[in-house]
């Protein structure tokens, strides 16, 4: 088969969630190659690449699907003519198997499990564990090849309603300064909230930025949803500002004042399977709670907001012991540690 002539990315991916598919390279008219590495895993090769290394990711939880499509569309754009891309590119498909059945995951959270973590106290890996190994060996291979600026955008939907449709993690930089720039450049994808985090986690945007220095973010666009059930109009912007981006075109850079920034107040894990949350199983990420309120309680103690309010962000208590059931956020400025 002719790399994507008879199927287009998500189809081929869909097509071979267990297989996987032998190196296919194509060479398009304006000279740019597409390599299928492996199932669910392509690089653009411009002719000329102009110096960024972009990784976008998308489906790490399976039944996220607007990610799916968006970077599906955006491959399509590349390989019609439409968009030329002018910047080295990787587009990952992260959980074929759970894009499948339609779930988050086939066994466990993917993304808890980088930075190394799949191999760790385990003697075999399940098929997360295994793909999240695939997973950063492709990302290494990627930017290792390539020389100039890093970025990798890994694009998620959560599974509750936000009172913030959109925003974006920004992980912990060991001290380095948060970027301006790309606090911009979310905007410009509609995304005009950002998470700044400050402790390592096994997140696979943690992993782009700890190991290889990339500007990577954790970017929810929505609300999850079955294929075919997506309001696409929500994500016109995402997917213009990506076009911009990997033609080397001018970006959509709309003014920081357009942007709310939330530094994270607490990381509560779980520890124990009495773990319970005193709020509503549906209330909304960034709901509010005054200071003192108890936000959770586990083996006979209480986890309250601290001394300002809080608001609640990806709460799940049924999460794995050890995991995290719940971040809060607290509102920040933009400060002398941005550049």
């Amino acid at each position: 088969m002719v790399l994507f002539e008879q199927q287009d990315f998500l189809a081929q991916t869909l097509a071979n969630p267990t297989n996987s598919l032998p190196f296919e390279q194509r060479t398009l008219d304006n000279g740019t190659q597409i390599r299928l590495l492996d199932t669910g895993i392509v690089e653009v090769q411009p002719a000329a690449p102009q110096g960024k290394n972009i990784v976008l990711s998308c489906a790490v939880h399976g039944n996220e699907t607007a990610p799916i499509e968006i970077v599906n569309q955006l491959l399509n754009d590349i390989l019609s003519g439409s968009v030329v891309c002018q910047h080295r590119l990787l587009l990952l498909m992260g959980n074929p198997q759970a894009m499948v059945a339609g779930t988050r995951g086939i066994e466990e959270n993917m993304n808890r499990l980088f930075s190394g973590a799949h191999s760790k106290g385990v003697d075999s890996l399940n098929r997360e564990r295994a793909r999240a190994k695939q997973l950063e060996q492709a990302v290494k291979s990627f930017f290792e090849a390539g020389e100039g600026e890093r970025f990798h955008y890994d694009l998620h939907t959560a599974i509750r309603d936000s009172k913030r449709e959109k925003f974006a993690v920004y992980p912990f930089r060991h001290g380095k300064p948060w970027r301006k720039e790309q606090i911009r450049f979310l905007a410009g994808c509609g995304v005009n909230t950002i998470l700044l985090s400050h402790s390592p986690t096994t997140t696979f945007s943690y992993f782009s930025s700890n190991e290889f220095g990339a500007d990577a973010f954790t970017v929810e666009l929505g609300k999850v949803k079955p294929f075919g059930q997506n309001d696409m109009s929500r994500f016109e912007a995402c997917l213009a500002q990506l076009r911009l981006l990997v033609a080397n075109e001018p970006l959509m850079m709309p003014e920081l004042s357009e942007s709310v920034v939330f530094d994270v107040a607490q990381v509560i894990n779980k520890h124990s399977e009495d773990f319970r949350f005193t709020f509503s199983d549906d209330a909304a990420n960034f709901s509010e709670f005054a200071p003192d309120t108890v936000l959770a309680n586990e083996d006979g103690n209480a986890i309250r907001v601290g001394d300002k309010a809080e608001s609640i962000i990806f709460p799940n208590a049924n999460v794995a012991i050890g995991q995290r059931a719940l971040l809060t956020v607290v509102p920040t400025e933009i400060g002398t540690d941005f550049e």
